[in-house]
Order: C-alpha cells, then sequence, then structure tokens
C-alpha cells in the first residue's frame, strides 16, 4: 500500500468539497476553486471532514496513480485555503523588476525589458526595490510553472552568479580562467 496514498487529506475549516461523475472532483475555499479530473479506478471519498483515496487493486498502475491522486488533492486543498508562492531573486549588475499594472518587468541583461503577463490566478510583487519578486496563486502546479519559466530567462552562471534564482538557491562558483606565466 502506498505510505503517501493511505494518508487521508485533513480538510480545514472554510473549505468544501464536491466529488461529481468520473471522479472529477471541486474544491472551494476562500482563497477560490479549483477542479480537477482523476482516473475513474480511483475510489475518492469524504468522511469525518477527511477525503480518503483508495485502490480497487494491487496492479503497478493503480498502485502508481494512488499516491498521485492523493497528493495533487492536498495540493488542491493547500491552494485554495492558503496558496503557494515561489520567491526569486535578481543578481547582477542593473538587474531589477518593477509592476507594469498588474505585469512584471524585469531587466536582466537584454537590449530590451521583458514583459510577463500573469495568467489567470497568477499574481506577482515586487520587493526589495526591484531586487526580488514573488510569484503567488492557489494552483501550484501553475506558480511553479510560471516560476520556472521566469527563471530560465537568464539562469543563474557559476562564475560571478549573476541571473535569475530562488530564494535561497545554492549556485556553486567556478573558478575563473587563470593566468599563463
Amino acid at each position: 500500500m502506498s505510505r503517501i496514498g493511505k494518508k487521508p487529506v485533513i480538510i480545514p475549516k472554510g473549505v468544501t468539497i464536491e466529488i461529481g461523475k468520473n471522479n472529477k472532483v471541486t474544491v472551494k475555499g476562500p482563497k477560490g476553486e479549483l477542479t480537477r479530473s482523476f482516473s475513474p479506478d480511483m475510489t475518492i471519498e469524504v468522511k469525518d471532514g477527511q477525503i480518503l483515496v483508495n485502490r480497487p487493486t494491487d496492479q503497478r498502475h493503480h498502485r502508481a496513480i494512488h499516491g498521485l491522486t492523493r497528493a495533487l488533492l492536498q495540493n488542491m486543498v493547500t491552494g485554495v485555503s492558503e496558496g503557494f508562492t515561489k520567491e526569486l531573486e535578481l543578481r547582477g549588475v542593473g538587474y531589477r523588476a518593477l509592476m507594469r499594472g498588474n505585469a512584471l518587468e524585469i531587466n536582466v541583461g537584454f537590449s530590451h525589458p521583458v514583459i510577463i503577463e500573469p495568467p489567470e490566478g497568477i499574481t506577482f510583487t515586487v520587493e526589495n526595490r526591484g531586487a526580488s519578486f514573488k510569484v503567488s496563486g492557489i494552483d501550484k502546479e501553475l506558480v511553479g510553472e510560471v516560476a520556472a519559466k521566469i527563471r530560465d530567462l537568464r539562469k543563474p552562471e557559476p562564475y560571478k552568479g549573476k541571473g535569475i534564482r530562488y530564494r535561497g538557491e545554492y549556485v556553486r562558483s567556478k573558478a575563473g580562467k587563470s593566468a599563463k606565466r
């Protein structure tokens, strides 16, 4: 039995869950609403303020999606109750972020500023006078995807450490060229 799949998902106050046909689950909370369809093989039920996920057999496929289903449900419940945030930092001379309406404008050494329009459900907040910013939303998958795409604009390079990095990310630095004598 999957250790993750066996654990129940505890439903906090203010969160409601509806399970429709073909395991279409809708989670509503104070921050918003998320809907996702799960495999019809899994049995999803709400009992005593908890969500329980059960699998029909011990086949490899069912074992694989058992823990996944439970983890996705947990992320949905956490998202609508608390939300998710990824923090990114800009390192480099002249690297900065600005808010233009609800869009994020980033200057990271290109000949032009890069303007990023937030997808539906995502908000940006700039901190430390443009040296860092946050990507926030209720969908963990979307928050991570947007943060990864922004980081891909200018990944941290190993010689000077310039670029966009996650807060707390360690970038191993390399030694530069050594002079010949």
